[in-house]
């Protein structure tokens, strides 16, 4: 039995035919499939929660974007104990960029029917939260708290709020453990990762890999403000790697503490208040569709 549960914002209006496609995909495959449509946030975790504490072994597809997949993700009790894909109807789609899923929701249920899932990793903070793309705080933060707010739709939204934040936003001070080692910074991000982007296509993790038992590290510090859009602009370009204020550095285990009071943090565009920026990398438990030919994705 395949479980898909769709974003009921994600098709809405002209949308809905990608209920219709997927569901043709499964009935023309002869599968048995059950349709689930969330109807406010954090009803698609309710709802793997039923799912998975019905039936072991569940198969769970979120039909959505990034943060469908947290929620659903979140709502699984054990995760070792299910099977999980994703056919991205986001805005976003920064994890299926990563996965290198197809853009087409028919291309995407078929490539989930003809394949066997396999291990990926996934990011695991000490509150019990899980991310499966990616966990920071910082100028992140602060762009999707301007976008949130903002008046505008669609990608156009995270366009102007990151416009505004990469000219206002402030550094703050704050120590980061890694694996043991301890290293202090005055920055503007501290971001955790296992797939490639954030924010519908800003690299952070070029040499990120689904399934080698590590997150990449972004450590971005401070600059003027008079190169910060040009060394954004290098970011959007593909030459992260270049610039002096970002480090880039593999682990399994971040600790980060703040000056002053615990920062919000996000996780795949989700954003939690108060919440300790300290994870781990859990490897070898859950299983998820991936295209033929990445089943170890190597650095692009």
């Amino acid at each position: 039995m395949y479980h898909l549960i769709f974003n009921g914002l994600a098709v809405k209006g002209k949308k809905s035919k990608y209920v219709e496609k997927v569901k043709s995909v499964f009935d023309g495959a002869g599968l048995d499939y059950k349709v689930y449509v969330t109807e406010r946030t954090g009803h698609a975790s309710e709802m793997a929660k039923e799912i998975t504490s019905s039936e072991d072994g569940a198969t769970i597809i979120a039909c959505g974007g990034d943060g469908t997949l947290h929620e659903v993700l979140n709502g699984v009790a054990d995760i070792s104990s299910c099977r999980l894909g994703l056919i991205p109807i986001g805005t976003g789609n920064d994890f299926a960029a990563a996965c290198h899923l197809p853009k087409n929701v028919s291309d995407a249920a078929k490539m989930i029917i003809s394949r066997e899932p396999v291990f990926i990793d996934c990011i695991e903070l000490s509150s019990g939260l899980r991310s499966v793309n990616a966990v920071g705080m910082g100028i992140d933060v602060d762009i999707l708290q301007r976008a949130y707010r903002g008046r505008y739709r669609g990608r156009l939204k995270y366009i102007f709020a990151t416009i505004r934040a990469l000219v206002r936003f402030k550094g703050y001070k704050f120590t980061i453990e890694i694996d043991g080692k301890t290293s202090e910074h005055f920055g503007i991000l501290t971001c955790l990762g296992n797939g490639r982007q954030i924010g519908g296509g800003i690299r952070l993790f070029p040499t990120y890999l689904l399934n080698d038992g590590y997150m990449v590290v972004n450590l971005t510090d401070f600059v003027s403000r008079g190169k910060v859009i040009p060394q954004f602009l290098r970011i959007m370009a593909g030459n992260i790697e270049k610039l002096k204020a970002v480090t880039l550095v593999k682990a399994k285990k971040v600790r980060v503490t703040c000056d002053g009071p615990q920062r919000t943090i996000q996780a795949e565009g989700e954003l939690y208040d108060g919440m300790p920026l300290e994870a781990e990398v859990v490897h070898g438990k859950l299983r998820f569709f991936l295209p033929e030919g990445i089943k170890e994705l190597t650095d692009e």
